[in-house]
């Protein structure tokens, strides 16, 4: 089948009327179709949740163990008696 050929055929194809559809899958389609955003508006909603969860725990932890300030020296033992 050459190039020719494909385009006709292509063309026939596209030419025919479309397939009717049951009438009682179009109701399941929307069904499933809400079901699926709702889904995905659930799940939207847990990650931003979870996100800001992480962020307040980060920002907790960073203000009371406060990794920027160097610890103590403990090497060198206290001077006494001069």
């Amino acid at each position: 089948m050459n190039r020719t050929e494909r385009e006709a055929a292509v063309r026939r194809i596209l030419e025919q009327a479309p397939p009717q559809v049951p009438p009682e899958l179009y109701a399941d389609v929307v069904r499933r179709g809400g079901r699926m955003l709702r889904r995905r508006t659930v799940a939207r909603r847990m990650m931003w949740l979870l996100l800001c969860a992480a962020t307040v725990a980060f920002v907790v932890w960073a203000l009371t163990a406060r990794p920027w300030v160097e610890p103590p020296s403990q090497t060198t033992p206290p001077v006494t008696g001069w």
